[in-house]
């Protein structure tokens, strides 16, 4: 029976293989790790998209359909 494969990725940081059973996966090492981190940390990664709350959304959706069904 073949082996299934193993899954392996590049480092977001440095792009060397990591391996999934490395322990730093997905980074190739600790220090890769915390240089991601600390880019978090001075808000070089920024979320692209407002994080809308569950109950903001449903209210707007509403809204929406309640424009709708008006005209």
């Amino acid at each position: 029976m073949p082996k299934p494969p193993k899954l392996k990725l590049n480092c977001p940081t440095c792009k060397k293989t990591v391996l999934a059973s490395n322990e730093d996966f997905p980074f190739c090492s600790d220090r890769c790790r915390r240089i991601d981190l600390g880019k978090w940390a001075m808000g070089v990664y920024k979320i692209s998209s407002p994080v809308l709350d569950p109950e903001v959304l449903e209210t707007s959706l509403e809204d929406l359909h309640g424009d709708n069904r008006e005209r």
